[in-house]
């Protein structure tokens, strides 16, 4: 018990310390809270860019007032409200420390009445021997790990390994499963479904991005086993990924053709094939991305509901070629053309606004 008490009185003083460090710092750097907000230079980029893209044709007149304005609008509130520092009178400080105080002496006394400071400890290999010598399906997935870490110590076996990874993933571990995973291929160098295995982990820890070194892990799965649905899919993504688009269709439609009609996989490929067709969206950047992004797609949504409007037409095919949008860009001058294909003049202008060079 004793030893117990001494760490949380230790603990209770380290918290104490803790606020005053905080205290004393906050208090040192409360004069220095007079400097300028950095918002208000945010505001003031918004503007100007606000009139380059009118420069560029991309804003009507009545659209750019009325950003002008909302943007004006915060630069004034953010202008008029002054940034003032924290500073908190003396006998406040007291109290605070007092509190910070108050909740290490609480944590203590709630642990010596709730808690079981007799309790013997439970060393690691103690509790491992009990899991062991119980039921292995009532275990927890990390328990499970733990066991199967202790037996392949004695016998290091591929299998083995491989439903370690399988108890590590199911315990949201994904760095430990591919660890497991490579000790397996150093075991069984041959096994395709490991190195499957392997690159679904690595996927797994990457939040579903293909990186090189989960490429590199499926294409030697693929090699092993050209049949590797999972291996080929993910390929196929990493292949899109790099802008090779019309390999990954080809890809993905392979696979496809390769599966019965009723299987559920087939939705997930489809998707994913129509997820690879669709046209790329632009990247924006600034503090007015958000804005640029709605006005263009407001005057693509207009144009849809009311086609017969040629200047709104050469300023959307001029507002993608400015976004770097090559594909939005052709799709819409393509639509444009068939429309006015007996106006030459119209043509003429929406050439010029295809060739408009890309914002930098």
């Amino acid at each position: 018990m004793a030893p117990m008490v001494v760490f949380w009185t230790a603990a209770g003083l380290l918290a104490v310390a803790a606020a005053a460090v905080i205290l004393l710092r906050a208090a040192r750097s409360a004069p220095q809270s007079g400097l300028e907000d950095p918002t208000l230079d945010v505001y003031r980029r918004q503007l100007a860019e606000i009139d380059d893209l009118a420069d560029r044709g991309l804003m009507e007149p009545a659209e750019r007032e009325a950003a002008r304005a909302e943007a004006g609008r915060r630069l004034l509130g953010a202008a008029e409200t002054a940034r003032t520092g924290w500073t908190a009178p003396t006998g406040q400080r007291s109290v605070l420390l007092a509190s910070a105080a108050g909740v290490g002496l609480v944590a203590l006394a709630g642990y010596l009445i709730l808690g079981r400071p007799d309790l013997p400890d439970q060393p690691l290999d103690h509790r491992i021997e009990t899991w062991r010598a119980g039921q292995l399906t009532d275990l927890t997935p990390p328990q499970l790990a733990a066991v199967l870490r202790e037996a392949l110590k004695v016998r290091p076996e591929a299998e083995g390994y491989r439903f370690l990874a399988l108890a590590e993933a199911q315990s949201d571990n994904p760095a430990a499963a591919a660890r497991a995973l490579r000790r397996a291929i150093d075991l069984a160098p041959g096994r395709a479904d490991l190195w499957e295995m392997l690159g679904l982990s690595l996927l797994a820890r990457s939040q579903g991005e293909v990186t090189a070194e989960a490429r590199e892990v499926l294409a030697e799965a693929v090699r092993l086993d050209p049949r590797s649905l999972p291996a080929r899919f993910h390929l196929a993504r990493s292949r899109a990924a790099s802008g090779d688009r019309d390999g990954a269709v080809r890809d993905l439609q392979a696979i496809a053709a390769e599966l019965p009609p009723a299987d559920p996989r087939r939705a997930d490929i489809d998707a994913a094939i129509r997820e690879v067709q669709a046209p790329a969206a632009p990247v924006i950047e600034g503090p007015a991305s958000d804005m640029i992004g709605q006005m263009v797609a407001g005057l693509a949504k207009r144009l849809r509901d009311n086609p017969d409007d040629p200047e709104g037409w050469v300023r959307l095919v001029r507002s993608y070629a400015v976004l770097g949008d090559a594909p939005r860009r052709d799709a819409a001058l393509d639509q444009a053309r068939r429309r006015y294909a007996a106006q030459p003049q119209v043509l003429d202008q929406l050439e010029k606004a295809a060739a408009a060079e890309p914002m930098k």
